[in-house]
């Protein structure tokens, strides 16, 4: 019988100690320095555990012989409570230090991912005031003499802002909403550059629901608008093709240029570069874009990997 209340007793006292210590640990995690204060705290609850033994155990009325065994074995109860207390703290503080790791890289994760959305956000509002511009500056000229031209272009540019304000809350679209939504802002520079501007979009059946990020293919192809038909009144035909393979939808712009005005290279232009950043904040590749100018023909390849 005294044995058992001497057990019972240790083993609420202990963990009561054990709960201090991981209550504590739950909301202060010591740093190196601190360390030394841990020992001293599991020290003084080692004795506080061992005086409560002590003095409490005599009040059942043990016995002298049970009494002597106590104070005997005082030393020994300390050193089994300090033990016990340490390994309590330090994987208190082990699984706390895990913990808190764990919610540092989740807000990190987190503020990355609003930091990203955020530039992807501010490249998306970059890509329209110059197009925006011009066909406002074409219906301006063309309202004078050709005012049913005109009111054309406006429905067209119309239909185009609002797609273009559908597709600003979405990552990824399918190639074919992307492609339409192309040929609207084709459209719109046809009544610009009237026939000198001819286009030939290809893609494989099997391309059509391929995944790309919105609103990716319209400064590609301004760019290649601009480096083809800007220093030549000759007609200019643009050719988009696209097709999958090994798990990329490939897709490949290209436009005639005169090497004598136009000297295109990699990252010409806010439409090349911003396109690139966007791949990268995506999909974290640098080697998603690529660009080279042979035989008068300069060429975009991308490459957008299907998840």
């Amino acid at each position: 019988m005294p044995s058992a209340v001497d057990a019972l007793l240790s083993a609420v006292l202990l963990a009561i100690a054990c709960w201090l210590i991981n209550n504590n640990l739950r909301y202060y995690q010591p740093d190196k320095e601190s360390y030394f204060y841990l020992f001293i705290w599991c020290a003084a609850l080692s004795i506080a555990c061992v005086a409560g033994c002590r003095y409490i155990l005599p009040l059942f009325d043990m016995g002298q012989v049970y009494f002597n065994f106590l104070q005997q074995s005082l030393v020994i109860r300390f050193f089994t409570t300090f033990l016990a207390l340490g390994w309590m703290a330090m994987i208190s503080a082990l699984f706390y230090t895990q913990l808190d790791n764990k919610r540092t890289e989740l807000r990190k994760t987190e503020a990355e991912k609003l930091a990203r959305d955020a530039e992807l956000y501010n490249l998306r509002q970059q890509l329209q005031p110059h197009f925006l511009f011009n066909s406002l500056n074409s219906i301006s000229a063309l309202i004078g003499f050709k005012p049913e031209l005109a009111r054309t272009m406006i429905h067209q540019l119309s239909d185009f802002l609002r797609g273009t304000l559908k597709k600003d809350d979405q990552l990824l679209v399918p190639l074919s909403d992307e492609l339409s939504h192309l040929n609207l802002y084709l459209e719109i520079e046809k009544v610009r550059f009237g026939h000198r501007l001819q286009t030939e979009i290809s893609c494989d059946k099997a391309c059509g629901e391929a995944k790309l990020p919105s609103l990716l293919l319209q400064p590609l192809v301004e760019n290649a608008i601009k480096f083809g038909l800007y220093d030549t009144t000759d007609a200019v035909t643009i050719s988009v093709r696209a097709e999958v393979e090994e798990q990329y939808l490939i897709i490949m712009i290209q436009n005639p240029y005169d090497p004598k005005t136009s000297r295109p290279r990699k990252g010409t232009g806010f439409g090349l570069s911003g396109v690139q950043r966007r791949l990268y904040l995506i999909f974290a590749r640098n080697d998603l874009m690529e660009t080279h100018a042979n035989d008068n023909i300069f060429t975009t390849i991308i490459k957008v990997p299907q998840l």
